[in-house]
Order: C-alpha cells, then structure tokens, then sequence
C-alpha cells in the first residue's frame, strides 16, 4: 500500500497451521467479511492495518478472542464508512468515541481510530509487516504492537489474563519485549502480567529482539 511505509516479509512458514486454526474456529464467515472489507478499504486508497484475533493468526499465533479490528486513522474515518456503506455494508457508530463499526450480514468489523487512547498515525502504519490473511496479503499490526495493545487494555475494570497468554506464549519470539516493557511502564497491571510471564519462563532472555527465532 503506497504510503503506509509497511514492510514486507516473507509469510511464516506456519502459513498452512495458521489457516487451519482459522477454519478449526469456525471463522471462515469472518475471515470473508475480513477480505471484504480488506479490499474496499484498498481499493478506495485508505491506510489501514489489521489487528485483533486475526493479526494474531496471521503472524502464526493463537488467541482467546474472537473479532475482526481494523486500525485506521481518524481523519479517514467518514471515508471508510461511505466505501463501505457503498459496497454493502450496514455502519453503526456505537457510543464510545474511539470506533466505529460495520457489519456484514451480522458480523461485527471494528474500525478503530484511537486504540488504549493512542491515535492512530502514519507511525502505526509503519509498526506492521504485510501477512496473507487467506491469500489475500494486508499489513498487519506487529507482534510487538500486538502485545502492548493487549497488555494496555487491562484496567481494573478489565483484567482477564487468560486472554493475553495465549498471543504471548504463541508470539514470544517474535516479540521485542524490552520495547513492551518500556511501552506499559506506566501501567501497573501490565508490569503484573509480565511478571506473570517471567514466572511462567514465557519471556526470553533480556535482550531478544523481534524476529529472533521466527519460524
């Protein structure tokens, strides 16, 4: 996608694995509505990366979730609904300030434009690796950014753990911890979980950078 500064990498060699979890779930409905929004999107020229349940997927992961989230900017918020509007699909703008939605035949697409109160930016964009989702290449939001994401969402309204071991234990090797640490450092219930994780020897040695070990 010109202008998004993505970069491009090589599907993991877990591609085959990866779809099979997509369909094992039941989530062959989702993943076309994912496609379908993934090329309006495209083809109307919006910036857009893939995150949630299904970036988890395509970086060969497993999660507890089970939704379909697309970060895009806030300023191209009105021009995504009136594509999507246009090519079928019903929008909704819910009471948070923080998202939209649209839905295909009942199933549910975020558009997120401020995720854990963070702007959406070119600088998001760039934070994201081009992943086949189904055949179909999209850039997806970093292991890196995925788990900050995660860890950032819990509150003490929200604290599921349960929810964040899986992408950890999954994604570890492709996760730049030092830079999740430094991230949610402000947060107490993200130092909690990574406590957790080094109890659980899911974190790997200080000083492992993103990409060490991918498969």
């Amino acid at each position: 996608m010109p202008g998004t500064g993505v970069r491009i990498q090589p599907p993991v060699r877990q591609h085959d694995r990866r779809e099979n979890q997509m369909a094992e779930r039941g989530d062959e409905s989702l993943v076309h509505t994912l496609k379908k929004v993934a090329a309006v999107l495209k083809q109307s020229e919006i910036p857009f990366a893939l995150g949630g349940s299904f970036a988890v997927y395509a970086h060969g992961g497993h999660s507890s979730d089970h939704d379909v989230d697309f970060l895009i900017r806030e300023v191209d918020v009105e021009r995504s609904l009136e594509a999507l509007v246009a090519a079928g699909f019903v929008a909704e703008r819910p009471p948070e300030d923080w998202l939209v939605k649209v839905f295909d035949d009942g199933r549910m697409v975020d558009l997120i434009h401020r995720p854990i109160e963070t702007p959406v930016t070119e600088e998001t964009f760039a934070d994201t690796v081009v992943r086949p989702v189904d055949a179909i290449h999209m850039p997806v939001l970093s292991a890196t950014q995925l788990m900050v994401h995660k860890l950032l969402s819990f509150s003490q309204h929200y604290c599921d753990f349960a929810r964040g071991l899986p992408l950890a234990r999954s994604l570890r090797e492709q996760i730049d911890w030092e830079r999740v640490r430094k991230e949610t450092q402000h947060s107490p219930y993200a130092e909690a979980f990574l406590v957790l994780l080094d109890r659980l020897e899911v974190v790997p040695e200080t000083g492992t950078q993103a990409g060490e070990g991918t498969p």
